[in-house]
């Protein structure tokens, strides 16, 4: 079985979730494949405290960039090859996307993609989300929270998703987390979604292990998809589209090998030109990631969900309308880049994460070579835009996580700042250090963003087709006009709803 209505290319957390959506028709067939295996019986996909062991092993793509200007050139990006994708190794935190978000992508041409008609899907998600249970909670990370809130003068929060936050959305607290606290069960969309679909609906077809290599497109209009399975190079046909939900790396790459992208990239790396589509592989966007580490009096106990529970929002630039900074206060540091900087870390550590939540930087992602196996080049260009308001951002994170250090309870907990250090003080040298051992947040997105017709680089329409191309069309992270400023996980999940319904022409009612 080869053909089918819908193929969905992708079994991450927007392709589970589509491919499920849309067999809810028993009137049509859908196909969906995935570069990886199976998840159902992976207990390290299941189990949300067990994230980390799902990065930079057999199931990671772990692709790299290029070197970084003015960022740090020794990102491991996660891409996960399974099924589940990418829900299947994150910290599960979250968020309602905010209205604030949604309007600037209408403001950036995505028309129909505003708070009114997107928010109500988050309540359509399958996926259970709630405030970390009591008996996660970890009581280090606790008095965290509340210093956080005392520090940045910001309100204890604890439904961060009921609705009634403001544009600005600030806050301290323990986050609402995709997970069900009995079992430590994770709420990626492969479980929540397609693995009770696939066990009941004789019209979805789940196909693992098969590597789509390009999109086939004929007189204009795409009819399938070539995938490599055990070798062979297997041929998969779509009556209706061909729905690419493979990532914000992956989904352009693909669309490059399959001739669809900038001309120049295209001819440089041998592919013939399908349509010349300037936008494919650019815009990308990441949340850059600065850490600041104290060491502890004590060992707190390893009480968690994921190790990454609580954090804040916190809004510092004009205009102060939404939040600039997004900090993450994990039980165990992630502190790779700090050592390799040269930092001596002592024994007990404890650190905190202020990232760069709505960056104004832009990089790319393209490929160098016809041949499918080849990585693509990847380049973040961090801290590059004219204005300099990342780098801005950045630096006041990590003032903001000093402040937090400094107050009670938390100061109690900590010895001494041990890294940048407390001889870093100005502007200049807090940026030097913090963007030199940033890390990603792993929430690249942007790169086949949708748009009005009227801008050139918009690869996608609102309606998530591809401009030059009929019976294609893009759902996943790629989509993104401007990165969210919180995790993007669930928002992914709105959009692959809405896409959902979209791609049926059927009206959601809340």
């Amino acid at each position: 079985m080869t053909v089918f209505d819908y193929l969905v290319v992708g079994g991450g957390t927007s392709g589970s979730l589509l491919a499920a959506r849309l067999s809810e028709d028993p009137g049509v067939t859908v196909g969906l494949l995935e570069w990886g295996p199976d998840d159902e019986h992976e207990p390290r996909a299941r189990e949300l405290r067990r994230w980390a062991e799902m990065l930079e092993g057999e199931y990671d793509l772990d692709y790299r960039s290029v070197p970084q200007e003015r960022g740090n050139s020794a990102i491991r990006q996660a891409r996960l090859r399974i099924l589940g994708g990418c829900s299947d190794g994150n910290t599960m935190i979250s968020w309602r996307t905010l209205a604030a978000d949604l309007d600037e992508w209408v403001e950036r041409g995505a028309a129909g993609w505003d708070a009114e008609t997107v928010q109500p899907y988050f309540e359509r998600l399958r996926t259970p989300i709630q405030p970390v249970a009591p008996e996660d909670r970890n009581p280090m990370v606790a008095d965290m929270v509340t210093a956080a809130a005392a520090a940045l003068d910001v309100p204890l929060q604890e439904a961060w998703n009921d609705g009634r936050l403001d544009k600005r959305a600030e806050g301290a607290g323990f986050f609402e987390v995709g997970y069900t606290p009995e079992g430590n069960v994770r709420s990626s969309t492969s479980i929540h979604y397609l693995h009770p679909a696939r066990a009941t609906r004789a019209n979805l077809r789940v196909v693992l292990n098969a590597r789509v290599e390009r999109v086939e497109v004929v007189d204009g209009r795409a009819t399938g998809v070539s995938a490599r399975i055990d070798g062979d190079l297997v041929r998969f046909s779509a009556r209706r589209e061909v729905i690419l939900c493979a990532g914000a790396i992956d989904t352009p790459r693909l669309l490059q090998l399959s001739g669809i992208g900038p001309r120049a990239v295209l001819e440089e790396a041998g592919v013939e030109v399908v349509v010349d589509l300037p936008g494919v592989g650019e815009n990308l966007m990441d949340h850059a990631e600065g850490l600041v580490i104290w060491e502890l009096a004590e060992t707190p106990p390893p009480t968690c969900a994921s190790g990454w529970d609580a954090g804040a929002l916190v809004s510092i630039m004009e205009p102060d309308d939404r939040p600039d900074v997004l900090m993450h206060f994990p039980v165990e540091p992630w502190a790779v880049h700090a050592e390799a900087y040269g930092a001596q870390l002592p024994e007990r550590i404890v650190s905190i994460a202020p990232n760069v939540a709505r960056p104004a930087s832009r990089g790319r992602v393209w490929i160098t070579s016809a041949d499918a196996e080849a990585p693509p080049a990847i380049d973040y260009r961090y801290f590059t835009d004219p204005e300099g308001r990342d780098e801005a951002v950045l630096v006041a994170g990590v003032r903001l996580a000093r402040r937090i250090g400094a107050a009670e309870p938390f100061a109690s907990r900590l010895v001494r700042e041990v890294f940048p250090g407390p001889q870093v003080q100005t502007d200049e040298e807090i940026s030097e250090v913090a963007r030199a051992t940033h890390q990603t947040v792993y929430h690249v997105s942007g790169t086949c963003k949708m748009g009005a017709d009227g801008d050139p680089t918009a690869v996608l329409r609102p309606d998530l087709t591809v401009r030059g191309v009929e019976g294609l069309r893009v759902v996943d992270a790629s989509v993104f006009p401007q990165l969210v400023a919180t995790n993007p996980v669930v928002t992914v999940m709105m959009v692959a709803e809405r896409a959902a319904d979209l791609i049926s022409a059927r009206e959601f009612v809340e």
